[in-house]
């Protein structure tokens, strides 16, 4: 395992849609062990292959104690609405309220090419969301409603 460089706004991977993954082999379980090293590596919540330069429908995400590994992943269900403070390890500092369903329900494959679906609520379906979006090129400076003041960022830091 190996943790990978996070690319950074505005590097054009960022951009791109992303390829479909139709082989499950040791190279894609190399890709999902190093992004989920790096994604703890970095305390992040969740990481699309696109932040570490591949442009492949990949995203990895925390749930709970353990990693979600979630291959083509598609929202096939959603509900409620909830408006949320969200960062991005490619967008460091940067900080916005953005709009996202409450609940979702997601399908996909694993590293083997089954077939899984999660389901997701407040914190994990922001979670999901967000790095889906990054499978489309979208980014949730895209989506804010507006984008926090470093006053409002440092007194979000004083009450955590």
């Amino acid at each position: 395992m190996a943790i990978r460089n996070i690319r950074k706004q505005p590097d054009p991977v960022l951009r791109e849609k992303t390829a479909f993954v139709s082989r499950f082999n040791a190279p894609l379980h190399r890709l999902l062990d190093d992004m989920a090293e790096t994604m703890l590596d970095v305390e992040g919540a969740g990481l699309a292959a696109p932040q570490v330069g591949i442009s492949k429908k990949i995203i990895v995400v925390r749930d709970g104690d353990g990693i979600v590994e979630i291959i083509n992943p598609e929202i096939t269900y959603s509900e409620g609405e909830s408006i949320g403070i969200e960062g991005c390890l490619s967008i460091p500092g940067i900080y916005g309220e953005v709009p996202r369903f409450a609940r979702v329900t997601v399908k996909g494959l694993d590293r083997s090419g089954r077939k899984l679906e999660i389901f997701g609520e407040e914190f994990l379906a922001r979670v999901l969301q967000h790095e889906i979006d990054h499978l489309q090129g979208i980014l949730f400076i895209d989506k804010a409603l507006r984008l926090l003041t470093p006053e409002e960022i440092k007194n979000l830091s004083k009450k955590s």
